[in-house]
C-alpha cells in the first residue's frame, strides 16, 4: 500500500499537499487542471522532489528520504526517455543495470519485456528508426523489466493519436493486471481515467484529494473538475 501522510512536495515557488493512501494494486488517474501540481505530485512520490512535510510508506516502510532508485517504483516520463545512440535493447537494458553490464539472465529478461510489449524483433533499432508508438512500447518495456510494484506514468501516451493511446492504455492495463503492480497515470484526459483507472485522484488548487471511484467522480464532478472539464 502507498500512503501518504500530511505529505507537502514542493516544485520551486509551488507546493502541493497529499494525505491519502493507494489499495495494492489499485490503477489510479491523477487529474485536474493545468499547472495543479498532477506532475509534482507524481515526482515526489517518484523521489525526484523532495517532500517538504510529512511522510511517504510503502507497505508500512517509510521511503520519504529515499533516493529514486531505491524506491519501489518505476516511472515512465512524458517524452519516454529514450537515448537516440542506443538500440532498443540496450534502452530498455538500463532498467536493469545503467552500465548495461548485463549477464545472460537479466539479457534474457530484457528479450521477454521487449517481445511481451510487442517489439521482438526490432532488438537493434535505435529509436529514429521506430513510429512514434514504437517508442511508446520500447519506453514501456523499460518500464516492465525492472519489476517494481509501483508504476507511475506521467502523460506518456499525449502525443500519440486516439487510436494508439487507447491500444498502449489497454497494454499497460493488461501489463499491471499481470504482475499486480499498482498504478497512478497522470492524464489531462478523463476518457484515460474511464478506459482503465478504477480510482481518480483530483489534484486541483495545490491540492491531491483521496481517490475516489472513477465513474461516480467523473458522473458528478465537483465545481472545480466541472470548470476543467467545461461541463459546469
Amino acid at each position: 500500500m502507498l500512503k501518504l501522510e500530511g505529505v507537502v512536495i514542493r516544485n520551486g515557488a509551488f507546493a502541493v499537499t497529499a494525505d491519502f493512501e493507494v489499495a495494492d494494486g489499485a490503477k489510479v488517474a491523477v487529474i485536474g487542471p493545468s499547472g495543479a501540481g498532477k506532475t509534482t505530485l507524481i515526482e515526489g512520490i517518484a523521489g525526484f522532489l523532495a517532500v517538504e512535510r510529512g511522510r511517504i510508506l510503502w507497505d508500512g516502510r517509510d521511503i520519504t528520504a529515499e533516493p529514486p532508485g531505491r524506491r519501489p517504483v518505476a516511472m515512465l516520463f512524458q517524452d519516454g526517455n529514450l537515448f537516440p545512440h542506443l538500440t532498443v535493447a540496450q534502452n530498455v537494458g538500463l532498467g536493469i543495470r545503467p552500465d548495461l553490464k548485463l549477464d545472460a539472465d537479466q539479457r534474457a529478461r530484457v528479450a521477454r519485456a521487449i517481445a511481451r510489449v510487442g517489439l521482438a524483433g526490432l532488438e537493434v533499432r535505435k529509436p529514429a528508426e521506430l513510429s512514434g508508438g514504437q517508442q511508446s512500447r520500447a519506453a514501456l518495456a523499460r518500464v516492465l523489466v525492472q519489476g517494481r510494484p509501483l508504476v507511475l506514468l506521467d502523460e506518456p501516451f499525449a502525443a500519440l493519436g486516439p487510436a494508439l493511446k487507447a491500444e498502449m492504455l489497454d497494454l499497460v492495463a493488461g501489463l499491471v493486471a499481470e504482475t499486480g503492480a499498482t498504478l497512478m497515470m497522470v492524464s489531462h484526459d478523463p476518457g484515460d481515467a474511464r478506459r482503465i483507472a478504477d480510482q481518480v485522484v483530483l489534484v486541483a488548487e495545490g491540492r491531491a484529494h483521496p481517490p475516489q471511484e472513477t465513474t461516480a467522480l467523473l458522473d458528478a464532478p465537483p465545481p472545480v473538475l466541472q470548470d476543467y472539464l467545461g461541463t459546469a
